[in-house]
């Protein structure tokens, strides 16, 4: 009878359990408590509890049917759960549960009838998961409209228009642009934290189910809209690689203005504002939160990678150096944050890209001043610069080569790496010490010797060779001004310039002898035995063919043009330094003459001061020639500024003819040099 008795009570303890117990391990747990009560039954109700197994298909069957309903209940509601966290929390239990009870009785799936219960449980947990899914997009889009970044004092991002006076202007579909940016060292919480926590609490459910793919896809679906409008604001359109080739100039040009500002802002706070986000998300889950960051930024950085290669790809025209020189050195300067930012392995294909277009970037530079060669070997010799003046090839080049060695250090890197030897451990993009700077100035000087055999050939186009050295003297003396008063000096080094202005010197020279050798050998003096009256008629033949020839050479040459002043005097001087002591004692032999002295002013045209008078108004140019050019460019400048006036008030195809007719004329005027060279100096 006793163990009768011990028999209904431990049923009767069971019984209690089970129906006070929601799951095996509550049931346990109160038998364990009802053990405790009489230590007689202590050891009967713990062998119970041991020989009995719990896991059989109708415990099973239970715990679904009860996490059915629970959840059942959840999955089938129109309102958002986390709209009550009491509802939250209970919701994630009965995941908690569900999740626990398909991973407890997975290792007993050979039994048909468990195997067909957990294949409940999987379509049971597949309806959570769903849910989940989308109670966790509607979290980061809600979170997002209810933390608004674009005017949160925390981000110091402020889209807003300028001239925003709060008045609709009833274009709902204008995108503002963004105001400059000069702080990047900003982090931007895009979600508020009690959002980021109920994102943690999903996403560690989902990524345990087994769903971490689906969970990293709605949540980079909705960020990655976010990232899209936020370039869509920098004013970043979205162009194709070959939408960007067709791009005119002057627009590709106000384009990478735009992707600079955007690149940056991409690279510098965006992109690591979402590497933090995606972190504290998929806290926990690194592996989750790669995936998700990677999709979150791969379309936008495609797109800003995909507008810098289709720069790299095109046109390698001279004048796009300095907007490629723009983008390869934002490239170069952003790689340490490409490198930082996409270190995993998604996004190690991005990382990848960037470098590689960067090296396109430095290839299409090399390239641009290889057609920079070409453009000079194909200028022709035709006309001739009228009076020797500037060839606007030689303007063209040397503002050119100035501008660009503003850039010195970014010119020596890609120079320097082109003749890299492979497995080099110099560092270009950090302007190491080591590059091979001299190779840039091989460059340079490569160009310098291809324009002066250029200039050398259009010099021969001059009939008179005292011309010739006239329009090598103001080339040289040009090229060398350009060279000491800036960048390409400490380039090209002291020995470069004192060897130019040596050539400089001996083109002065050979202007003398060509000019005046004849004219003064006039009037030398010359010894013979012929009389008195013999001697003085041959020097009054002598100062009528020295008149004869100074006068042509005074005809001549005043129209040449020296347009330094300093070259100018500096020659000047020099033809007064021996022309006027020679003519000052042949006037003295004529008039100190025998029987002609007194004679010898009727045959005196020009006194010392009037040579030297005619001498000081050579080298100027032709003033009729100048005062025609300065009108001309007068009035181009005029309609220039006219043009530019209708094409701010016209819009369409009109403004399209008016801007290339506006663009003629200023090509026009530009002509004598471009990059910025002053009008005054050619004429």
């Amino acid at each position: 009878m006793a163990d009768n008795g011990e028999q209904k009570l431990i049923a009767v303890a069971r019984h209690i359990a089970n129906t006070l117990g929601h799951t095996d391990n509550m049931t346990d747990d109160i038998l364990k408590i009802f053990s405790n009560f009489d230590g007689r039954l202590r050891e009967k109700l713990t062998e119970k509890l041991s020989d009995e197994d719990p896991r059989d298909c109708a415990t099973l069957e239970h715990t679904l049917k009860s996490l059915d309903r629970q959840i059942s209940r959840y999955v089938s509601s129109d309102q958002p759960i986390w709209s009550d966290s009491a509802d939250a929390s209970s919701f994630l239990d009965s995941v908690d549960q569900l999740i626990s009870s398909i991973r407890d009785w997975t290792q007993l799936a050979d039994d048909k009838n468990i195997a067909a219960c957990l294949y409940r449980a999987e379509d049971l947990l597949q309806q959570s998961m769903f849910r989940l899914e989308d109670e966790f997009r509607s979290l980061v889009e809600r979170g997002a409209e209810s933390f608004d970044l674009t005017r949160g004092e925390s981000t110091h991002l402020d889209f807003s228009d300028e001239d925003d006076s709060g008045e609709e202007d009833g274009d709902d579909n204008e995108i503002p642009v963004a105001h400059p940016i000069t702080d990047y060292n900003i982090i931007i919480d895009a979600l508020p934290a009690g959002t980021i926590g109920d994102l943690q609490e999903i996403a560690k459910r989902m990524v345990a189910a087994g769903y971490g793919k689906e969970c990293s896809h709605a949540y980079s679906t909705c960020r990655r809209e976010f990232l899209e409008e936020s370039l869509s604001r920098l004013g970043l359109q979205k162009l194709s690689i070959d939408e960007v080739q067709k791009l005119q100039w002057t627009q590709l040009e106000d384009e990478i203005e735009k992707w600079i500002k955007a690149i940056n802002v991409a690279l510098r706070i965006l992109f690591p504002s979402e590497r933090r986000l995606c972190d504290r998300v998929f806290l926990g889950f690194s592996s989750a939160s790669d995936l998700s960051f990677m999709e979150v930024c791969r379309g936008s950085t495609i797109q800003l990678l995909n507008f810098a290669d289709a720069v790299a790809i095109g046109s390698r025209a001279p004048e796009r150096l300095f907007k490629v020189l723009d983008v390869y050195e934002t490239m170069r300067d952003l790689l340490p944050e490409f490198e930082l930012i996409f270190s995993d392995q998604y996004c190690m294909s991005l990382r990848n890209e960037s470098i590689t277009i960067w090296k396109r970037l430095g290839e299409v530079i090399r390239g641009i001043f290889m057609e920079l060669e070409n453009l000079i070997r194909r200028d022709p010799a035709k006309a001739a610069v009228p009076g020797g003046g500037l060839h606007p090839i030689t303007r063209y080049v040397m503002n050119y080569l100035r501008a660009a060695c503003r850039s010195r250090q970014t010119l020596e890197q890609i120079f320097g790496e082109s003749i890299a030897p492979p497995g080099s451990n110099v560092d270009y993009r950090k302007g190491d010490d080591r590059a091979l700077s001299s190779s840039l100035a091989v460059q340079i000087e490569w160009i310098m010797e291809l324009l002066e055999s250029n200039l050398e050939a259009k010099s021969k186009i001059y009939r008179d060779s005292a011309l010739c050295s006239v329009f090598m003297m103001n080339n040289g003396r040009y090229i060398v001004q350009k060279v000491k008063d800036g960048e390409l000096g400490a380039l090209l080094g002291d020995d470069w310039i004192k060897k130019h202005n040596a050539k400089i010197r001996q083109y002065h020279v050979n202007y003398q002898r060509s000019s005046w050798s004849k004219v003064l050998g006039v009037l030398k003096a010359e010894n013979n035995s012929t009389s008195p009256n013999g001697a003085s008629n041959g020097l009054i033949e002598k100062l009528k063919l020295f008149y004869s020839y100074f006068e042509v050479i005074c005809k001549t040459q005043s129209s040449w043009v020296i347009f330094d002043e300093q070259s100018r005097d500096e020659l000047r001087i020099s033809v007064l330094g021996t022309l006027s002591p020679a003519y000052r004692n042949f006037i003295g032999r004529l008039q100190n003459a025998p029987d002609f002295g007194k004679y010898a002013d009727r045959h005196i045209k020009y006194g010392v001061d009037d040579i030297e008078a005619r001498i000081n108004e050579l080298f100027q140019g032709s003033g009729s020639s100048r005062s025609l050019l300065l009108a001309i460019l007068m009035v181009m400048h005029k309609m220039l500024l006219e043009g530019m006036e209708v094409a701010k008030e016209h819009h369409g195809y009109g403004n399209v003819v008016v801007v290339k007719a506006v663009l003629v004329l200023a090509m026009e005027v530009t002509w004598c040099g471009k990059f910025g060279v002053e009008l005054e100096n050619f004429v």
